[in-house]
């Protein structure tokens, strides 16, 4: 169990079509490097898709969730695809997301593997 306690989300990664950028938090760093580079795929090709800031973040419960932002002046940002393709995300990638907030839960929260 990590010694880290976190009181506040915590970004796990995140990709901007604006920096064409990719961020991976090196806390995380433990993950498989599979796991870590189909996140960056996933993130990456969402932005290069539908524009805007995709982050991957958990909450102070340990969910994970997909955040979505966009600059005011961006008129290019697909509104109704980032939806669209944030549903085909947590659709086929679905065991995958459930995981890595269990990871999480077991390893930064300190809670019991279920049985």
């Amino acid at each position: 169990m990590s010694d880290i306690v976190h009181d506040a989300p915590v970004v796990l990664c995140a990709s901007s079509a604006y920096e064409e950028k990719y961020y991976f938090n090196q806390e995380f760093a433990g993950l498989p490097q599979s796991i870590q580079d189909e996140l960056q795929i996933m993130c990456v090709l969402y932005t290069a898709d539908v524009g805007g800031i995709l982050t991957l973040q958990y909450d102070t419960e340990g969910n994970l969730l997909m955040n979505v932002t966009s600059a005011s002046d961006d008129f290019l940002f697909d509104e109704i695809g980032s939806v669209l393709k944030i549903k085909q995300i947590q659709s086929e990638k679905r065991e995958l997301l459930e995981s890595l907030a269990l990871y999480y839960r077991i390893k930064f929260m300190g809670e019991e593997l279920p049985v």
